[in-house]
């Protein structure tokens, strides 16, 4: 699941990795939608009504982002369906708002300079990437919307449910991660009480774009070892 101003191709080095060991949904969510009523809720509605009519069972729910706040709501109230949890630069607990404003709509060059900061590799932020952002903040009916579902993912802070939920669970983190920083990681990882947590270094807000063989590693060790039967020394083999 994809984050506020993500998109599909945010998890093509996944979908590469375990596309022949699993079966891989990448719903694009509802962020541009007009939805009435709270935009957080909406969107673990949407991901409620498609894994109900995928007939999905076992699910191993991957969000980054705004991505792994929906998903947070939906495994806490629905544990019977999620299998796993695999959070990275999750909202929910804190998001440093001002690094990821985009408030300069028509600038190129200021779009560019705001979607490489979500990396820490610039690089990282392609031209297709900064086209790709930039069309949604020429669009006043998608820039109506990201403003709404920010204020909602504000309003839903999830501490209060994060120790209820005993999913395994992974965290995977950048560690010069400027929106969600790892003080934020620290808080989660304290919080949950089946969660591992893993810093990327030098690796910013999406893990799985900027590290991607690193972030496919990590996912593969966890999904091994919780599927291997359990051995003492596995108790805490990811805990920083």
């Amino acid at each position: 699941m994809h984050g506020l101003f993500g998109a599909l191709s945010n998890w093509h080095d996944v979908i590469l990795h375990f596309e022949s060991k699993y079966d891989i949904h990448v719903p694009l969510l509802p962020i541009y939608e007009d939805h009435k009523g709270d935009g957080l809720e909406n969107m673990v509605k949407f991901l409620e009504e498609y894994i109900e009519s995928a007939r999905l069972e076992n699910v191993i729910l991957v969000g980054n982002s705004l991505g792994g706040h929906a998903a947070i709501i939906y495994a806490y109230r629905h544990p019977e369906k999620v299998n796993k949890l695999i959070l990275t630069g999750s909202s929910g607990l804190y998001e440093n708002t001002s690094a990821g404003g985009y408030v300069k709509r028509g600038n190129l060059s200021y779009i560019r300079e705001r979607v490489a900061y979500t990396f820490y590799d610039p690089a990282v932020a392609t031209d297709a990437l900064v086209a790709e952002v930039f069309e949604i903040t020429t669009n006043n009916k998608k820039c109506l919307a990201i403003l709404k579902m920010a204020k909602s993912a504000q309003r839903n802070y999830v501490a209060d449910i994060l120790p209820r939920i005993q999913t395994k669970s992974l965290l995977i983190w950048g560690g010069d991660d400027k929106i969600t920083p790892v003080e934020v990681a620290m808080e989660f990882k304290r919080l949950m009480p089946q969660a591992g947590l893993f810093l990327l270094e030098e690796c910013g807000h999406a893990p799985m774009m900027e590290r991607p063989k690193e972030f496919n590693k990590l996912v593969e060790s966890f999904l091994c070892m919780h599927d291997a039967p359990a051995h003492k020394e596995n108790d805490n083999y990811i805990n920083c």
